[in-house]
Formats: structure tokens, sequence, C-alpha cells
């Protein structure tokens, strides 16, 4: 018998996974939606073939749920979809910070939560997308969720306590390259090279960096010794990093992430 998965919140991410799945193998009348417009519905519709629904309607029919509202919006989405959902349904949910506990004090008991953090570069089925069992998650659940999210990118298992990191980490890590790409974007218009081909190298860089990085199985400090000779530009260059303290800036961005990821997760806004 076939699973019925429905996607709730479907914006740029929840799209991202829907068309992974798709990709992946699964039948689009197997696959459900919802969306805040309809009109945002319809375009899912068309450009894939789901069946958009309400959330009640998912709630009732899916055998596993994908809340991919914003944090914020968790709240008055559970208080809707609660009243609907069986506890044998899987619930998984993609909102940063917010812990499996929040769900399972609302939803009936036994209920099976699943929590994910992934990250934009699930649009280009390049995603980092972090796994966390709740209380009643089984290895069954866990493989489940593997399964969906492996088609928009690499999968990993940590225990809950380690979210919070994880979020800081990948979740909102492409974010801190592109920040990085932005900076030496300037600093080649700086150095009198146009826009687009100062972009063009760094960009290019990027990704070969990237690549040895996954694949050569040498540690980046190695990597970076590789590109040093003595007394040559690089050194130079990471001689002026150290002294800016870019490594203990990295370092405290990081912390402030993980702490805000906390903060969501007590509630607090602000």
């Amino acid at each position: 018998m076939s699973q019925k998965v429905a996607v709730l919140g479907t914006g740029k991410i929840g799209e991202a996974l829907l068309s992974g799945m798709i990709r992946a193998g699964w039948a689009p009348a197997d696959l459900l939606v919802t969306a805040r417009r309809p009109e945002r519905a319809e375009e899912l519709r068309t450009r894939y073939g789901v069946s958009p629904v309400s959330n009640t309607e998912a709630a009732k029919t899916a055998d596993t749920l994908i809340l991919t509202v914003k944090p914020q919006d968790m709240g008055t989405l559970l208080d809707e979809l609660t009243p609907h959902i069986p506890a044998d349904r899987l619930v998984i949910s993609g909102a940063a910070g917010i812990p499996t506990s929040f769900f399972e004090e609302r939803l009936a008991a036994g209920t099976p939560v699943v929590r994910v953090m992934t990250n934009t570069p699930a649009l280009v089925d390049e995603a980092m997308s972090v796994i966390s069992a709740g209380s009643h998650a089984t290895e069954r659940h866990l493989a489940h969720a593997e399964e969906i999210f492996g088609g928009v990118g690499k999968t990993l298992r940590v225990p809950e306590s380690q979210q919070d990191a994880c979020t800081a980490l990948s979740g909102s890590g492409p974010a801190y390259f592109f920040y990085l790409v932005e900076a030496m974007t300037d600093a080649g218009i700086l150095l009198g090279l146009p826009r687009d081909k100062a972009h063009d190298l760094i960009v290019q860089s990027a990704i070969g960096a990237a690549v040895m990085l996954r694949d050569s199985g040498e540690h980046p400090v190695k990597l970076r010794e590789n590109v040093t000779s003595p007394a040559g530009t690089t050194i130079n260059a990471i001689r002026e990093l150290e002294n800016h303290g870019v490594r203990a800036a990295l370092i405290a961005a990081l912390e402030a992430a993980r702490d805000r990821s906390r903060e969501l997760a007590s509630g607090k806004k602000d």
C-alpha cells in the first residue's frame, strides 16, 4: 500500500523537498500539499501534479506530515491540526529551534515526532539535513525521514541535544559562505577586477575547494598548507585574517546562532 505524505506550508524549502521526492521516485498522486494562498496551491498542482488540500484534510489523510511553516507559526498550525491527527501518524518538523517535546505535548499520546534541520541548498539537491528522534520515534520513522530528505541531499542523525549546534553550523551555514563570497567579491573590485569576473573567480574557487574537502579525505589544515608556500601570497593573506581575529569571530558567530536557536526553543521571539 502506498504511503501518503503531506507537506504543510509549502514555501521554498517545502517545494524543494517536494520536487526532490518526485525525482527520487515518489508518485505525485501520493503527495499532498498545503499553502496559505490558493494561487500558490494551484501553482504547485500545475508544476508537480500533486494534490492541494486543507491542513485538516492533510492531517486526516496523510500517513506522514511534514511541517515546514515558520517557527512562530507552528503553534497556530498545531492548534488546527491536533484534533485531526491520529497517534499513528508520523509528524516531521522542519522548524528551527522547536524541540520534539513541543509537539508531543500537543499531539495525541504516543505520536511519533522526528525533528529535521535542513538548509537552503535543498533547492539544488545539496542540502545537509540533520535528523533527530522524539520520544516515540522508532528506527522505522528515522529511516523514513532519511528516505524523504535524502532526495535533496545528505542526511545525518544526531541526538536532539545537538540540534541547536547543527542549526548554527549547517542550518545557517550557507549564509556564512554567501557573506564570505560577498566580501571577497568586494575585495576583488577593490583590487581592480570587474564585479562579474571577481564573482566567477570566487564562486568556482569555492566549488573546487568544497569538492576537495568532500572527496580528498584530507584535513582542511593539510589542504590549506598545500596552497601556502613560504613567504608567498597566501601566508600573507592568512596572517591578516588572523590579525583581524577572523577565526575568533567565526566561533563567536556560531555560538550566537546556537544561542538564538535555544531562545527560539524557549519561546523567546525578540
